[in-house]
């Protein structure tokens, strides 16, 4: 193991295994490059003290033992000693303040600022990239799917908004009006979409006469609007980023059909692409999406026991054609309603992401959205030969994975801790010593574990790894849904677990909307989705004791 690769010779009076320090500055803390961290550090760490002008550094050795992602701290001795502290101090942990640890992460990976309107977030360009990475491998699946792109216009006319009476009563607290033009008072007031359903079933009204027409198959990729009382980066914004399907068929069939599917693309992509496994269902009449017949969604669950609505799929039947009047003639020249659809995934994804896999060190990304696959880091940039070697593997591993070379003066554990928090999920180290080895030191972001790896294996190696990572997060956040997954038989059982092991609730309902309005009311907890797989816990409510219809997942949600 290489051992404090990166450091300077220790001053001439500092023993091995003690610290090169003048007898005058005794008494001060370590760093690792990083202000707020008044202790801590790895092997591979420059350790600097936080006050005073003049750099000391330490020479020891670690025993075989140690790892070098070990974390050390000084002793009023001045020896090293091993203790396992997290490097990155700036992040609240997550089983003291859930809600604080989520707003540092986003805060301190660079995903998002706040802008100058309350609600309203600034997506900055790491966060991008994940949204871009996601928006790309979604629309491939679209496609695939026979799906084309559209875009519809931002403004929706209040008489058009006011067709589907559901539709606009659903929504009608969260719109956003557009009053004046300019200093003049519009004569109608303009909607800022908080959804495109009128827009697109004005638009199929006018080009669907037959049954040569169907079905139509369209998406778009647009922000809306939603005037949020309470709002949270990515989870809850006024304006948000998000993809959403419309699609008109012939028949009742053919609709349920893409409702279905549909669905089903968003949970194979949560599962292969975010490792996030989802438990797909129905959404009950409370919590149907206004103007739907039926509401199917992906449900995930959170590290602090809360769920999150990670994905919609509506059948509308023919309401909306009704409303609209979008008919076409059929093959025996009778006229006909469309039958339509609508799904949508938006940026709450990347808060999913956050809250699922991250951890106490910041973000932990699934390779498949990582901005950044890998990053390398050289030790001890400044001796010759060390910068070259970095930028030949760069310019190699470009071919296999996204990669960035760190090239930047700041200190190597400084390096360490920031793409931790951004959760790259390779790291590879190489200095002086692994060039003479033909090596490189290759560190998971998802286990911490480090391997030795001849560079004749690397691009090999790397996308095994790669594969591992994924596999891995998905392996990890399903062992903990299931182990915060609890069965409840009556409502003392159902309200001890919400308040001490929060997490899926599954428990059996009535079907009455009454039951799910007082299981609210005394738990703040709701329905879920009532899931495809079904089982019968019990025979009768969880609620009112009444014969049940369904097994019903529930829990507190974002």
């Amino acid at each position: 193991m290489q051992a404090l690769a990166n450091l300077l010779e220790p001053t001439p009076f500092a023993p091995q295994g003690k610290c090169g320090v003048s007898p005058a500055l005794t008494d001060f803390e370590w760093t690792a490059g990083i202000p707020a961290v008044k202790e801590g550090g790895t092997a591979n760490d420059t350790l600097v003290p936080l006050y005073g002008t003049k750099v000391f550094f330490c020479k020891y050795t670690i025993s075989p033992g140690i790892q070098s992602s070990t974390k050390f701290s000084k002793n009023k001795g001045g020896t090293i000693m091993a203790k396992e502290k997290k490097l990155v101090e700036s992040i609240t942990d997550m089983e003291l303040d859930f809600p604080q640890w989520y707003t540092d992460v986003v805060k301190k990976a660079d995903l998002t600022s706040y802008s100058s309107l309350k609600g309203c977030m600034i997506i900055r360009p790491y966060g991008y990239a994940i949204w871009e990475l996601i928006q790309k491998q979604l629309d491939e699946r679209f496609k695939e799917t026979g799906h084309e792109n559209v875009y519809m216009p931002l403004f929706i006319p209040e008489s058009l908004l006011q067709k589907e009476k559901d539709h606009v009563e659903g929504f009608a607290p969260e719109v956003a009006w557009v009053t004046h033009g300019g200093e003049k008072q519009l004569e109608e007031r303009i909607c800022v979409r908080p959804t495109s359903e009128t827009l697109f079933c004005e638009h199929y009204a006018n080009i669907i006469q037959s049954y040569r027409d169907l079905p139509k198959l369209y998406n778009q990729w647009c922000s809306v609007v939603r005037w949020e009382k309470t709002t949270r980066p990515f989870l809850r914004t006024m304006e948000f980023l998000w993809q959403e399907g419309h699609t008109a068929h012939a028949t009742a069939e053919e609709a349920q059909e893409e409702t279905l599917r549909m669905l089903n693309v968003y949970a194979d992509f949560c599962r292969d692409v975010l490792s996030i496994p989802v438990i797909k269902g129905e959404k009950t009449a409370k919590e149907r999406f206004a103007g739907a017949a039926h509401t199917y969604t992906i449900e995930s669950l959170m590290h602090d026991g809360k769920a999150l609505q990670s994905g919609t799929s509506h059948n509308f039947g023919d309401g909306f054609a009704r409303a609209f009047d979008i008919q076409y003639t059929d093959k025996d020249n009778q006229l006909q309603y469309v039958h339509q659809t609508s799904w949508g995934m938006t940026t709450r994804l990347i808060g999913a992401i956050i809250m699922v896999h991250g951890d106490n060190s910041g973000l932990v990304l699934p390779p498949k959205i990582a901005p950044i696959q890998l990053v390398i880091v050289p030790i001890a940039q400044h001796k010759e030969g060390v910068l070259e070697k970095a930028m030949e593997l760069k310019n190699k591993l470009s071919a296999v994975c996204r990669v960035k070379l760190d090239d930047s003066d700041k200190s190597a554990g400084w390096k360490f801790s920031e793409y931790e928090m951004k959760g790259v999920p390779i790291r590879l180290e190489i200095g002086p010593k692994d060039i003479a080895q033909n090596q490189a030191v290759l560190a998971r972001r998802d286990t911490g574990e480090k391997i030795v790896v001849s560079l004749d294996e690397l691009e090999k190696t790397i996308l095994a790894l790669l594969d591992s990572i994924q596999a891995n997060l998905l392996q990890k956040a399903t062992e903990r849904r299931d182990s915060k997954t609890y069965l409840a038989h009556n409502m003392e059982e159902f309200e001890q677990i919400l308040n001490e092991t929060p997490g899926f609730i599954k428990a059996m309902w009535c079907g009455d909307q009454a039951c799910e309005d007082a299981i609210k009311e005394k738990t703040a907890a709701t329905s879920r989705c009532i899931p495809f797989e079904q089982e019968e816990i019990d025979h009768v409510c969880v609620c009112c004791g009444k014969p049940a219809k369904h097994m019903v997942y529930w829990g507190r949600a974002y």
